[in-house]
């Protein structure tokens, strides 16, 4: 069955999204994961409190397209006013809901009273997502994490209290605050929140899904109705169409060849100068280029040259050479 967030938003049975990531989750990369299958997407977190400030950066961040419809801007901050306001803001540029991160483990975050502080203070969780329903048409989604530290795992509370406040879905990442990013993600937590008989908004799953099989066993061993794919999705967009493809048939589809992943380093690439500029555009796009690249055998050298080099005619140079190699290549 297809699934709704508030009274507009159909996505198809079990969608895959996108995670919001700071500093990667920009247009250029929502690009080919949406072009590779991603059927929600978010926007990088924003301060709530810096979008009011009409902060250069924090207003960048509310870009997106069209074509990545349907799409979240998600905020942060720990002040009731600032994101009843920031949720007005949003709303003028017509995204299709807003987002609250409740989850963002990272200390300078955290030590402003947001993003997976708030786990510390129900309360102020609920007054938080009030002031953001009440603040806009849109519907309002929340991610966040099982709790603050394994002491304090109140996912299955909080979950109703926001889903009273008026939230369209949920989505939660199977580790406490404490555990940041290490660990296994405790995913049976998460089923209790969705198989919990008072809860009917859609519930999504997030954490550690890298692969086909990790998500056609999730799906049926915690009754989610959903997936959120971060880390796994940067450098290899390809993951929503796999896992798409293996829910479908069980079969694996072929792995991108050389030359496909070469196609889209070019298409990331491009977009990344066009929305940053050249200057920019090229030196972000250096973060990405080792996870494109990563398996295939004696690529260091090739991955040094693309971080060294400033200009696109160098870029291609690089690129249109190991096109030139990739018959001779064999993946790892």
């Amino acid at each position: 069955m297809p699934v709704q967030i508030g009274k507009h938003i159909k996505l198809p049975d079990f969608p895959l999204l996108l995670a919001p990531m700071e500093d990667v989750s920009d247009p250029p990369f929502r690009y080919v994961c949406k072009k590779y299958g991603a059927d929600l997407m978010f926007s990088e977190f924003i301060s709530s409190e810096g979008l009011i400030r009409d902060a250069i950066k924090s207003k960048q961040k509310l870009d997106f397209f069209e074509y990545e419809r349907p799409f979240g801007i998600q905020i942060f901050g720990g002040d009731e006013e600032a994101m009843s306001l920031s949720a007005r803001i949003i709303e003028a540029t017509n995204p299709d809901l807003v987002d609250i991160n409740f989850g963002c483990p990272v200390k300078k975050v955290v030590c402003k009273g947001a993003g997976a502080a708030v786990l510390k203070d129900v309360p102020a969780m609920v007054r938080l997502t009030r002031a953001v329903v009440q603040s806009t048409r849109l519907p309002v989604t929340v991610k966040t994490r099982l709790g603050w530290d394994d002491d304090s795992k109140n996912i299955e509370d909080v979950a109703e209290r926001l889903q009273d406040e008026g939230i369209g879905a949920l989505t939660i990442h199977g580790r406490t605050r404490s555990q940041l990013y290490k660990g296994e993600a405790d995913w049976s937590l998460i089923a209790r929140v969705k198989n919990n008989p008072r809860i009917h908004i859609p519930v999504f799953g997030n954490g550690d899904i890298d692969c086909p099989e990790k998500a056609l066993i999730y799906k049926n061993r915690y009754g989610v109705d959903g997936i959120m794919i971060g880390r796994a999705a940067i450098g290899y967009p390809w993951i929503f169409q796999e896992i798409k493809y293996f829910l479908q048939t069980g079969n694996h589809l072929q792995p991108p060849s050389l030359e496909e992943r070469i196609d889209v380093i070019r298409q990331h690439l491009y977009r990344s100068v066009e929305w940053k500029g050249n200057m920019l555009g090229i030196l972000e796009m250096r973060r990405h280029y080792a996870n494109y690249l990563k398996g295939i055998p004696h690529i260091k050298e090739v991955r040094n040259q693309l971080v060294q080099k400033n200009s696109l005619d160098e870029i291609e140079e690089v690129l249109e050479s190991l096109k030139l190699k990739a018959q001779s290549l064999s993946y790892a």
